[in-house]
């Protein structure tokens, strides 16, 4: 599996992948300290923020939570990504729209991101 960091940019919310080297100490975007985020370390509802994970094919079949995730304007899944030996592959999500995701592939860890409840994973 390809080795992966996410961090959060506080000041915008935007996300940076790290991929393929653990990051050093500290990683610094534009003068601004970014905040390593680790799955699963959140206290909040699994049942709607684990990853809940299909295989159909040869592909990956992805909803997140065995209890459909809310999608409204300020509560959301912002993201859904595969790591696997190969790629990262990310889905970008908007309020209103399934919690859900394709890829390609068989094997890896899927990520979901919640823009609340933070970084969430399940291996396949």
């Amino acid at each position: 599996m390809k080795h992966v960091e996410f961090y959060r940019n506080e000041k915008d919310n935007s996300i940076l992948a790290v991929v393929g080297v653990q990051a050093e100490q500290e990683v610094v975007v534009d003068g601004q300290k970014l905040v390593r985020l680790v799955a699963d370390s959140v206290d909040a509802a699994k049942e709607k923020h684990v990853p809940a994970v299909r295989k159909e094919g040869g592909r990956l079949l992805v909803e997140v939570g065995s209890v459909t995730h809310p999608m409204e304007e300020k509560h959301y899944i912002e993201w859904i990504a595969l790591v696997s030996d190969k790629s990262v592959d990310i889905r970008y999500l908007n309020p209103g729209e399934a919690p859900k995701a394709e890829f390609e592939g068989t094997s890896g860890v899927v990520y979901a991101y919640c823009n609340l409840h933070g970084l969430w994973k399940t291996e396949v």
